[in-house]
């Protein structure tokens, strides 16, 4: 046991307390270069979330001040130092506030108001964000009370990504969309709260002095506060990550189908489109050239339930009159594609039919002409003549028979000279070369 508690004894390479709480102190306060330092940061990424870069969305996270008062806000927890926390409560506010401001104005004044998927993956919290944000603040925790503080703090401000969700809530303001605006700001709260939490775990942890000592009844009204909070904030995070799954598992099944029903019988879809936030969800389909009757619709619908697909409408559009102007636009771009790739596959078709024999009982006429021919191989192919320049060539690869005289194997002659000439003939090509295979 003692070489366990060793072996995870955070005590060793601690930092001096007191320079613990000065650094902490220090970063709390949103006045001056710091608010400077946060607008440009957020300007940053509102840029990278708009242009969907990941590299300016991670170098605006490494620039963010943001860290500063989550983390004191869980120190003043731990300590009991409610004046702290008042402090930190007003920095993080004034924080929040400005970059909200800061994101709206560029989001609102963009001529670019397409939701990318650096955007759209801030929307929709789960169970993961929170323990990604829990485990960050955890190493973030232990970071600033080491005297070495090393790499992790700039992992720290990458994983938990508090400027991306605060940039997405901005954009759901500018655009007024209220689903993007709620959805990012929770994950922003997520990231908050649950650095706040692991820092203060930490500092308990290494039993920094409490401001306020021997005071049992706001020790027990403390914890049931965080504890309440802790469930507050979990409990939205589950029905996310569950209606996550379960969509993700309705994708992979509507795949299944697709495949088992239409994709394996040579079907060619030119248009698909799945609608999962209706009741019933849809799946929408168009086809090439294939058209089903009214029976096999109703088996194809049936057969839904037999791929887990529930609650779920299967329409296929093949009359003119189910065909809107979007649905048609994408049919017919589509089968242009396909009309692009069929002239392809055609013409490489007829450029391999080139190079082998067309005629059918050209190898039943070796074989008659030329009995001493065991095996052979006859084509053409490409060469790079001596004025650079491509040449077809029509070569012929043939292994004689061989028998047994006397005991030793005799490899049976063939008229070369007669073969070329046929060959010559036959393929009107005077070049035609010999190669034997022995």
């Amino acid at each position: 046991m003692s070489f366990f508690k060793d072996l995870f004894n955070l005590h060793q390479g601690e930092e001096k307390k007191e320079k613990v709480i000065e650094d902490i102190i220090s970063n709390i306060s949103f006045r001056g270069s710091n608010l400077w330092i946060l607008a440009c940061a957020i300007l940053i990424a509102s840029i990278g979330l708009n242009v969907n870069s990941t590299a300016v969305i991670i170098g605006a996270m490494l620039i963010s001040p943001l860290m500063g008062p989550i983390v004191g806000a869980g120190f003043a927890l731990a300590t009991y130092d409610f004046d702290l926390l008042k402090k930190t409560g007003r920095s993080l506010f004034i924080a929040t506030v400005v970059s909200l401001i800061v994101s709206f104005v560029y989001f609102y004044i963009s001529p670019f108001k397409d939701a990318q998927s650096e955007l759209l993956a801030r929307t929709s919290p789960t169970i993961y964000d929170v323990l990604i944000a829990f485990v960050g603040g955890v190493v973030g925790a232990i970071s600033l009370t080491r005297q070495e503080k090393g790499n992790p703090i700039p992992g720290v401000a990458i994983a938990t990504a508090l400027m991306p969700p605060l940039c997405t809530a901005g954009f759901g303001l500018a655009t007024g969309n209220l689903s993007f605006f709620l959805g990012a700001f929770y994950l922003y709260s997520i990231n908050c709260f649950f650095i706040g939490i692991a820092t203060f775990l930490i500092i308990k942890y290494l039993k920094y002095k409490p401001k306020n000592t021997g005071n049992e009844v706001l020790n027990k009204r403390l914890h049931y506060v965080i504890t309440s909070l802790v469930m507050l904030i979990i409990t939205p995070s589950l029905y996310l990550a569950y209606t996550l799954l379960e969509e993700k598992k309705f994708y992979q099944n509507v795949d299944h189908y697709i495949t088992a029903e239409f994709e394996n019988s040579g079907y060619t879809i030119i248009y698909k489109k799945i609608n999962y936030k209706t009741s019933p969800k849809t799946l929408e389909l168009a086809f090439l050239d294939k058209k089903f009757t009214e029976d096999e619709l109703k088996t194809l619908q049936t057969n839904l339930q037999n791929f887990n697909i529930l609650n779920t409408e299967l329409i296929i559009r093949q009359k003119e009159s189910d065909i809107s102007k979007e649905i048609l636009s994408e049919i017919n771009k589509n089968k242009s594609s396909l009309s692009n790739k069929d002239v392809k596959i055609k013409h490489l078709t007829e450029e391999l039919e080139s190079y082998k024999p067309s005629d059918p009982t050209f190898a039943k006429e070796v074989k008659a002409l030329f009995p001493n021919i065991e095996d052979f191989y006859f084509g053409k192919l490409n060469k790079l003549s001596h004025k650079d320049s491509l040449q077809t060539a029509t070569i012929m690869i043939y292994t004689p028979k061989k028998e047994m005289i006397k005991g030793k194997e005799i490899t049976k002659e063939v008229d070369t000279t007669r073969l070329q000439h046929w060959l010559a003939e036959k393929f009107k090509d005077k070049d035609v070369k010999l190669i034997l295979n022995n």
